[in-house]
């Protein structure tokens, strides 16, 4: 049976224990709490909504600008607002309000790519006062986890459409399918590029070494002296227009071409109005119905005469188309012409006056 000292003891034993439990929870009580200022500090209550939870949680904590200041007391669905029915209810120490502002924003990040989600607070762009107890922060739009997997989900789709379509080009180009196929696979085109390279060669090869027109071209001072001194001519030329000398200086600085030309377009336009209002002998011309009349009559006679020589009608008409009239007409004037000439020689013999008496 335990002596009295042995009991004592083992109740001594099991108090202690019993002290450094309760320590013990009392010291994690105080860690765990210390993220909103410690179990007896002042929480201050923010609001916020979300299109989606994101995986946040009861409990996760709430960071400002990276710092953990509290956690998120609750999550609760609110149908009636809108787009963003998610109602996120955070708790803070009131040792972060000074870093918050009323136009601080919130977001549900993840901590690392397989981290538990959180709520990150904002200030780097606000410059409001401070928020009250229980004030609404306004969400910011963030690329969730899923978000980022959908979007790299689809470029991948896509970067896997576009290396099929690259295998159909290859295989057509290997296969000799199409212009480029038969142009990769052809050994005449190496032929004829091979050529070509060579008679690119041999054209550089005399160019540099001052052979044939562009060779001289390019090697021979003399083309160069040429150009410069026809450059410095030009701008002899240039200048003395500019100063107004010669005929075209005249015509650059004289006003009175211009004053002239003018003039001359005035009368122009005074003539043009005459000439449509009837005025003179061209504006009667232009304007006279009867004259144009007239004017259209005798052309329909040319015409009509015109036609009817090209018909035969008529002397004239049968000298253009009956040749023998034309030969007849032409061996007249033959021995007219042989009449005139015995005249001249012997104009005796046909010339006779006889006078008779009565």
């Amino acid at each position: 049976m335990p002596s009295r000292k042995e009991i004592k003891w083992a109740q001594l034993k099991v108090g202690t224990l019993v002290l450094l439990g309760f320590a013990i929870l009392i010291g994690l009580i105080f860690l765990m709490s210390s993220s909103s200022g410690g179990l007896f500090a002042r929480k201050l209550i923010f609001r916020s909504y979300f299109p989606n939870a994101s995986g946040l949680k009861a409990g996760a904590p709430v960071a400002l600008e990276g710092v953990t200041i509290g956690n998120v007391r609750s999550i609760n669905i609110v149908p009636a607002h809108g787009p963003a029915p998610v109602l996120v209810t955070m708790e803070v120490g009131a040792a972060a309000l000074p870093g918050l502002h009323t136009d601080s924003t919130t977001a549900i990040k993840s901590a690392g790519v397989l981290g538990d989600s959180y709520v990150d607070i904002t200030s780097a762009k606000a410059n409001g006062p401070a928020p009250r107890n229980g004030a609404e922060l306004q969400a910011r739009s963030v690329a969730s986890i899923d978000q980022v997997v959908d979007t790299s989900q689809q470029a991948l789709q896509e970067v896997s459409t576009m290396m099929r379509k690259v295998d159909v080009v290859l295989d057509t180009l290997n296969s000799r399918r199409g212009t480029a196929g038969d142009l990769l696979n052809d050994p005449k085109l190496y032929e004829h590029l091979t050529k070509i390279a060579s008679n690119l060669d041999i054209v550089t090869d005399r160019l540099a070494n001052g052979s044939g027109t562009l060779g001289k071209l390019m090697s021979d001072n003399s083309m160069y002296d040429k150009l410069n001194s026809t450059v410095d001519r030009l701008n002899t030329i240039s200048e003395s227009i500019a100063e107004g000398h010669g005929s075209v200086g005249k015509l650059v600085h004289d006003e009175t071409l211009y004053n002239n030309l003018n003039d001359a377009v005035k009368n122009t336009n005074t003539l043009v109005e005459g000439i449509n209002a009837g005025k003179g002998a061209v504006g009667r011309v232009v304007a006279d119905q009867a004259f144009a009349d007239k004017l259209d009559d005798t052309l329909t006679n040319l015409d009509t005469i015109v036609k009817g020589l090209n018909d035969g009608k008529g002397t004239l008409g049968q000298l253009m188309v009956n040749r023998s009239v034309y030969d007849s007409l032409d061996a007249t004037m033959d021995q007219a012409h042989l009449l005139l000439k015995a005249v001249r020689e012997n104009p005796k013999k046909y010339m006779v006056i006889r006078m008779k008496l009565f």
